[in-house]
């Protein structure tokens, strides 16, 4: 059962997300946005090398490229209690811009202290994607559970307190 925006507004002030605006709460979900940091792909290396976003802004965004990929984070950093799930999607109007988003988008109960790290691709053809920190890229829609999980993701989660975007932890 997807929370409600007064119940996202709730939690959120108890500690669930930190960092969020309350002016991007929305009836169902919480808009995110966009971290100061990418890992990006280099000629020179096959891992991912990071990317600060430092100096980029609406007005002077960072291209990406036709067909490139990227890993992205949000500002918000999570803290999902033992009862709440979440799942990421990304924002219509950035998808109808042609940027995709891997299919990685569910959170745990029990993920903490976490930004999200965003699987983003520029589906175009000929015109780049345009990134700036603190664009809003998606939407967090959480979940009520109906009863604690035996094994929180807070015991067995590869990827609780990251303070920046990762790559794969296999």
């Amino acid at each position: 059962m997807p929370l409600a925006d007064w119940q996202i507004l709730s939690r959120c002030e108890g500690g669930m997300v930190e960092g969020y605006d309350p002016e991007l709460i929305n009836p169902a979900s919480l808009d995110v946005r966009l971290g100061g940091t990418l890992l990006i792909e280099s000629a020179q290396s096959r891992d991912l090398v990071s990317y600060p976003l430092a100096g980029h802004s609406k007005d002077n965004p960072y291209e990406l490229r036709p067909g490139q990929f990227c890993l992205a984070q949000t500002m918000e950093v999570f803290n999902l209690p033992d009862d709440v799930a979440a799942e990421f999607r990304l924002k219509s109007s950035r998808a109808r811009e042609g940027l995709d988003q891997a299919l990685a988008v569910w959170c745990d109960p029990g993920w903490h202290n976490s930004v999200l790290t965003l699987e983003l691709r520029n589906n175009r053809q000929l015109w780049p994607q345009l990134l700036w920190p603190g664009m809003r890229v998606g939407q967090i829609i959480f979940h009520l559970m109906v009863e604690h999980p035996a094994r929180s993701y807070a015991i067995t989660g590869r990827y609780n307190r990251d303070p920046a975007v990762q790559g794969s932890r296999g």
